[in-house]
């Protein structure tokens, strides 16, 4: 099975920031972290994408996007980025905002009335930031569906309840919850389809032409990478589950060579104007004031004195991890169609090593 990939380097720097020539050396061993992980050209694989100072300076795919086709993967191959979305997500919502056509201090009642009392308190920016106490919907829905779930059935579940797990901004909960009810806010207050907005107002803007929140008979995914598990010796299909319809959380199909064009928007400002954004990449407070490690679609933390912000996105079939330094226009993408927790310990080990680098005498 061949290696379907490319390894980009590129000339020019981003202005003002400080450059190193890409040497072969580093090239080697990035190859040397993924080739550990993912050694075989002919089980689900994995595309890789790092860009240092705003260039493109790794971009490589690796093993198959579909087993039962022997289609390869590329840097165009488009996975379902699970938890990955919840960026977008939190875009969309932040676009919104950023127009004025609503408030992240809005109540959840504001847009979606038929939610009971107990949802008064809870506001949007509870929602982006996992501070709502909704309960998980996955714990709610009746097992035996054979329908698979929308965003709109997250409602109805959400709604049939008679409180949260705890009182807005107590604590933070992890919730899928959460961003599925971004996703039907953003539909009321902008009089599109969820879907149709991520197209309208970022995809298309950006020139992500092959990315796309997926409705079944609705849309369809181009260069497709199909999910699997591990089953034995070998590998089993499992690209979808009832919940993989839910598309605030993780409903999302991108490649590499796209998601390369969301990072370089949130770079050069793009879609938001820089105050939001920055709120986004802040991260948020409890009541009690004490500091949460998550803003607005992204986990936030520290790197060497930097401000890093990261998500991974763990789904049936599929696991990835991005990672981003903001100040230093690092950004390392790693994008997997079988379940397990590679690419999560991979970005990590490929970022310390391009930071490394970086620091290194000349």
């Amino acid at each position: 099975m061949r290696i379907a990939a490319s390894i980009l380097l590129l000339a020019l720097a981003v202005t003002g920031c400080a450059t190193r020539p890409m040497t072969p050396s580093l090239v080697t061993r990035i190859e040397a972290m993924v080739r550990e992980k993912y050694p075989s050209d002919s089980d689900p694989g994995c595309s890789v994408l790092v860009v240092d100072h705003g260039r493109r300076i790794f971009e490589k795919s690796y093993g198959v996007a579909s087993l039962e086709d022997n289609i390869p993967a590329t840097p165009e191959t488009n996975y379902r980025i699970a938890s990955v979305t919840k960026q977008f997500t939190a875009m969309a919502v932040l676009l919104l905002a950023d127009k004025g056509m609503m408030s992240l201090d809005d109540s959840v009642r504001d847009h979606i009335p038929e939610m009971p009392a107990y949802a008064q308190p809870i506001t949007i920016r509870h929602l982006l930031n996992h501070t709502s106490g909704l309960k998980d919907y996955e714990d709610l829905y009746d097992k035996g569906i054979t329908v698979p779930l929308l965003d709109a059935d997250v409602v109805k579940l959400l709604a049939a309840q008679e409180s949260g797990d705890f009182a807005p901004g107590e604590k933070y909960s992890y919730s899928n919850s959460g961003y599925a009810m971004l996703a039907i806010i953003v539909e009321r207050v902008s009089g599109r389809k969820f879907a149709q907005f991520l197209h309208d107002e970022i995809f298309e803007p950006l020139g992500m032409r092959n990315s796309v929140a997926f409705e079944a008979g609705v849309s369809e995914v181009p260069h497709r990478a199909f999910g699997y598990k591990r089953e034995g010796a070998g590998w089993k299909f499992a690209d979808q589950s009832m919940t993989s319809s839910v598309l605030g959380d993780g409903g999302i199909y991108t490649s590499l060579v796209d998601y390369a064009k969301w990072d370089e928007a949130l770079r050069d400002g793009k879609l938001l104007s820089p105050p939001l954004l920055q709120e986004a990449y802040t991260a948020g407070k409890l009541n009690d004031g004490s500091a949460l490690k998550y803003g607005y679609g992204w986990k936030v933390e520290d790197k060497n004195g930097m401000k890093e912000v990261w998500h991974t996105g763990s789904t049936t079939g599929f696991n990835h991890a991005t990672r981003r330094i903001p100040q230093l226009g690092l950004c390392v993408v790693v994008f997997s169609n079988r379940e397990g927790e590679e690419p999560a310990k991979l970005a990590v080990q490929i970022e310390d090593l391009v930071l490394n680098a970086d620091s290194s005498p000349r």
